[in-house]
């Protein structure tokens, strides 16, 4: 800590000498997408940094666009143009024009000396640039490093990096791999992608029907088109040609509008064009091929398609943050982080396996992914620069041997964010909402009463949504995703509440997991009370580290769930573990369920309060030493239970029904799962445990009368399963 305090207080003096003077240095149409976001961050900042813009590749030819001319359009000063690029579109051609780079590099460097240089990705022209920085010693910041795709780009990637003196990565596995590789953790920023900054910003234009029909013509409806890019794989240039003529077969079949992009300059390019023409896609009347299209307009295009397919990062990047079906082909993306958007078909062989595909996913949504990004990437590097400490040594050291699994990438203000989830609790009476991080801890909770509509209720659950992850960030929080706690059952598998309790009003057939993930650009998981309540133990309570056990929520109703080999069981219909419904009479009081003897309708609050006003109305319950309790006065469970504490013996018979109902499903419950532990949680959990540890001892099998019974020692059982499973989820996954 003192080395970063004497860091940060030579960065300060450094800042007030002069600007930092930031090179950036653009190749294509791609990688221009993620760095102005950080260009115009940057130009906003003139106090702080001194700009100077580097154009070279594709961007100065003319049969990819001249697509400089949107860097000029976007009022960014060109500092150097150079053109160099070999015609070719041949390996040959590629290691030509590395080599016409580096030719060319040194004397612009040498003329603008920048600070440092930032390059993006892992195109063959941004190898050139890394090169020759590192050869003249201009510090390199590396944005998206440490990823994974699977062709000749991961060995351009990743030597991109071994050259760069400084990183921002954009997902956490990325910040792995770069650690694995033996770059200092100090030096790597968890950023993520700059692009989303622009993308979850601009999405939703009121004229997004405008630009679709501008592109690919009026009688074009939202959803009901199809956005084609394709690249070339060098390491296997006539197996990628192969593919892409399948992939225009296959789309020539579907019969759908399709916007059809040139693929980029890579070896191989050249085919595939030669390709669309013999098809004639040029002048087909379903397709639109474009050389270039602004990354405004085709935020709007990717946004309102029907389905993407190709294999462009793109796809298995942007795509995701708009729930955009995704087809991705072949192996360009192989090892990619993707969303559930993404059906892969690696073995692209025939068109009716493409073509199946596209029957799969076309006209589909999915949940929002913010896996890349959150929106944050620009402001989180900007200030990564200002700690750079110019008369820090400028070689590079590297981390042997690698990085434990614990380390952390430093960010922005030497404090690591928290990784977070937002929970969603829909109870009978309250609607609450909480930041959990990563070990449980509630950050900042929200409560408001539960509205009785279905509009008012998704309304309030924006509202409180919004304001939480608002304040996530001011709270150095970051929200991987939400989940929901609800009664009733549920389908996890579309998020969709099938049946609800009675307890909440208009709650059933309800796809809640679409309107919160469009609104909040997250994933989400939905799951049952006691479901979540089984999470909430695994991951922070009595059954962390337990392979089989139940848990039983003992409240306003009953419910719980199961966990068998350490998974969750919903059964084939997502009615397992509705424990509070195992008839344990054949004639014993109705249930609200509708049936008779549940174990609900003796051991619930409810069934409690019942009895409780029962006695009260025959002036059976009060006894000495009670408050008195007036006609008018709501009585409830808690009054029968302090009755039988002070010797109510009527109050004392009833409790002992309900603990011998509740002890008798259980037993059923251990001859069924044969669980290893049984935890108790709710507000009445503390008065059943020493009943139902008695019925098991009696009534059980032998083998299973040794099941040792637990009450939770979780607060907000609710919250922190619905936490879980977005935390779970992040854990496994690694996204």
């Amino acid at each position: 800590m003192q080395r970063m305090r004497e860091k940060t207080d030579k960065m300060e003096e450094n800042k007030a000498k002069r600007k930092l003077r930031v090179c950036v240095a653009t190749c294509n149409r791609a990688d221009y997408s993620k760095l102005a976001p950080i260009m115009f961050g940057i130009k906003a900042n003139p106090d702080e940094f001194e700009l100077e813009v580097v154009v070279l590749g594709s961007h100065l030819i003319d049969d990819y666009g001249n697509t400089f001319r949107m860097i000029e359009q976007d009022d960014f000063d060109i500092g150097s143009k150079l053109h160099t690029i070999v015609r070719g579109e041949d390996e040959a051609a590629m290691v030509e024009s590395v080599g016409l780079a580096l030719v060319k590099l040194p004397d612009v460097l040498h003329r603008l000396r920048p600070d440092i240089l930032v390059v993006h990705g892992d195109r063959f022209d941004a190898l050139a640039l890394a090169t020759a920085a590192a050869l003249m010693n201009i510090r390199i910041l590396h944005l998206e490093g440490g990823e994974v795709s699977g062709t000749i780009d991961d060995s351009i990637r990743h030597a991109i990096s071994k050259l760069a003196h400084y990183h921002a990565c954009c997902t956490r596995t990325a910040e792995q791999h770069l650690i694995a590789m033996c770059e200092d953790h100090t030096r790597i920023l968890l950023a993520g992608c700059p692009s989303y900054d622009k993308l979850l910003a601009a999405h939703h234009r009121d004229d997004y029907m405008d630009i679709i029909r501008n592109w690919l013509g009026d009688n074009v409806k939202e959803h009901d088109y199809i956005v084609a890019l394709q690249h070339p794989v060098t390491t296997d240039i006539k197996n990628s040609v192969k593919i892409y003529e399948l992939m225009l077969d296959a789309l020539i079949s579907f019969n759908k509008k399709t916007l059809v992009l040139f693929p980029n300059i890579d070896a191989g390019s050249k085919e595939m064009v030669r390709v669309m023409r013999k098809k004639g896609v040029e002048q087909h009347p379903n397709f639109r091929a474009v050389k270039h299209v602004p990354f405004e307009q085709f935020i709007q295009l990717v946004c309102h398609a029907g389905a993407m397919i190709g294999n462009s990062s793109c796809g298995v990047r942007e795509a995701g943050a708009f729930g955009t079906p995704v087809i991705n082909l072949g192996s360009r993306q192989t090892g990619r982080e993707t969303g559930e958007n993404v059906l892969h078909v690696r073995d692209a062989d025939t068109q009716n396996k493409i073509y199946h595909a596209l029957e799969l996913q076309f006209g589909k949504r999915y949940p929002c992914s913010k896996i890349y990004g959150d929106g944050n990437a620009v402001p989180r590097i900007l200030k990564f620069l200002q700690t750079i400490d110019l008369d820090e040594p400028l070689q590079k050291t590297f981390c042997f041997p690698p990085v434990k699994e614990w380390d952390i990438s430093q960010d922005i203000d030497h404090i690591l964010e928290t990784q977070s989830a937002l929970a969603v609790d829909l109870g009978g009476t309250n609607l609450r909402v909480a930041i959990v991080s990563m070990r449980g801890k509630m950050v900042k909770k929200y409560t408001q009463a539960n509205p009785r509509t279905y509009e008012t209720r998704m309304e309030l659950i924006l509202k409180m949504c919004t304001e939480a992850v608002i304040d996530a960030v001011h709270l150095n929080c970051r929200i991987l995703g939400v989940g929901v706690s609800t009664g009733g059952r549920v389908n996890p598998q579309e998020g969709v509440i099938l049946h609800s309790t009675k307890l909440i009003q208009e709650w059933s057939s309800i796809d809640i997991r679409t309107p919160i993930s469009d609104a909040l650009h997250l994933p989400v998981w939905v799951d049952n009370d006691g479901n979540c309540a089984a999470l909430a133990e695994k991951k922070f309570g009595h059954g962390k580290g337990v392979e089989n056990f139940v848990t039983i929520i003992t409240g306003t109703g009953i419910g719980g769930g199961i966990i068998q080999h350490n998974e969750l069981i919903h059964g084939s219909t997502f009615c397992a573990a509705e424990l509070g419904h195992i008839m344990v009479s054949l004639d014993g009081p109705e249930c609200m369920c509708g049936s008779r003897g549940c174990i609900e309708a003796y051991a619930s609050g409810m069934a409690l309060q019942k009895e409780a006003k029962r006695l009260h109305d025959e002036e059976l319950l009060e006894v000495e030493g009670m408050v008195d309790l007036k006609k008018a006065e709501s009585v409830s469970a808690i009054h029968l239970i302090n009755a039988a504490r002070l010797g109510n013996r009527k109050a004392e018979a009833v409790l002992r029904t309900a603990g011998m109902a509740l002890g008798v499903g259980i037993v059923n419950i251990l001859h069924m799962v044969n669980p290893s532990l049984v935890i108790l949680s709710g507000v009445l959990a503390a008065h059943y445990q020493a009943p139902v540890q008695q019925v098991i001892g009696q009534r059980a099998l032998t083998s299973a009368q040794n099941i040792q019974v637990l009450t939770s020692d979780l607060e907000e059982p609710a919250l922190l399963g619905a936490a879980s499973m977005v935390l779970d989820y992040t854990t496994r996954r690694i996204y």
